[in-house]
């Protein structure tokens, strides 16, 4: 098939090199979100799957809104058979997805029904659950609610973070979306519609939702944690300022300290939460970069009872 694939971020890139690879179909073009400021100096920075595509010297399209006409016209002269998408960041309107006569086919990071939406790995480590996946569906208007091609399953293991499934799962799921684009060219993959039941919502995860609330239990702080890792950053105040928690873990054999209540040793940095504590193993103040929780802790000179938190 002719294919224009559309993703933007890095975690994209494994889907277009194994469509690239796969030698059975062409990638035209690609689709990705317009260049945006990066760094100190905020210059415009092309996106991870823009400069993948310019290296392979492949047709690169970014429109600002992918419902301009100019790109849409562009889009049916290319008159790709079908469109595959990962993390593309931009709403398709209904006038791009009834260009490509088999659709646009997005490979998403759960095992729908559950967890529609943007965030779906981070609400996974959020919610604890053990098992995850990805999923490859034709798009319709509705959130995430097309008919399901194939799935596969990742185990969530107990240390990991949203980056580290998030990793696994588009090396994954890279193998599925090119089985996907296969099975749909020689007619032996029919999307299966997704189940009313067991639908859950997934939405952008905010920077006031990664704030770590200490009268929570041990077990929720840690989720909160490791989902909100690398982005957007779980953090909590201290002495005003925010401190970013970089990665810790739960302490079982400490329960005396009050919610938010620091305790420092030697090499050891503890807070207290609703239940057990948990011991910060990485913070990153504001401004400077990370550093182990135990080197902040003594150049701040926590006193006793000093707390975390609002």
């Amino acid at each position: 098939m002719k294919l224009v694939f559309a993703g933007t971020p890095e975690v994209a890139v494994p889907a277009l090199d194994a469509l690239i690879a796969s030698g059975r179909h062409e990638v035209a073009a690609v689709v990705t979100r317009p260049d945006a400021p990066a760094g100190r100096g905020r210059r415009l920075v092309a996106s991870p799957v823009a400069e993948r595509a310019e290296e392979a010297g492949i047709e690169v399209l970014k429109p600002a809104r992918p419902r301009d006409e100019d790109f849409l016209a562009r889009l049916r002269e290319i008159a790709p058979d079908c469109c595959p998408v990962v993390a593309y960041g931009a709403l398709l309107p209904k006038a791009a997805l009834g260009i490509p006569p088999k659709g646009w086919v997005n490979l998403h990071f759960s095992l729908l029904p559950a967890w529609r939406g943007a965030a779906p790995v981070q609400h996974a480590v959020m919610s604890g659950d053990e098992v995850t996946g990805a999923s490859t569906f034709l798009i319709e208007e509705g959130l995430d609610s097309g008919p399901v091609y194939g799935v596969l399953t990742e185990e969530v293991r107990p240390t990991d973070t949203s980056g580290d499934l998030l990793t696994r799962l588009a090396f994954a799921g890279s193998g599925l979306l090119a089985a996907t684009m296969d099975g749909i060219e020689d007619g032996t993959l029919h999307a299966v519609p997704q189940p009313a039941e067991g639908v859950t919502l997934a939405p952008k995860i905010t920077v006031e939702d990664a704030q770590v609330q200490w009268s929570a239990p041990a077990l929720r702080v840690d989720r909160v944690i490791r989902a909100c890792t690398p982005a957007p950053g779980a953090w909590t105040l201290f002495r005003g300022e925010r401190l970013k928690l970089v990665q810790a873990t739960p302490a079982v054999d400490r329960s005396e300290l009050a919610p938010g209540e620091l305790s420092v040793g030697k090499n050891n940095v503890f807070v207290g939460t609703g239940s057990h504590a948990v011991e910060l193993l990485w913070v990153q103040p504001q401004g400077k970069k990370p550093m182990r929780a135990a080197d902040w802790a003594r150049g701040v000179r926590i006193v006793p009872g000093e707390l975390v938190g609002s």
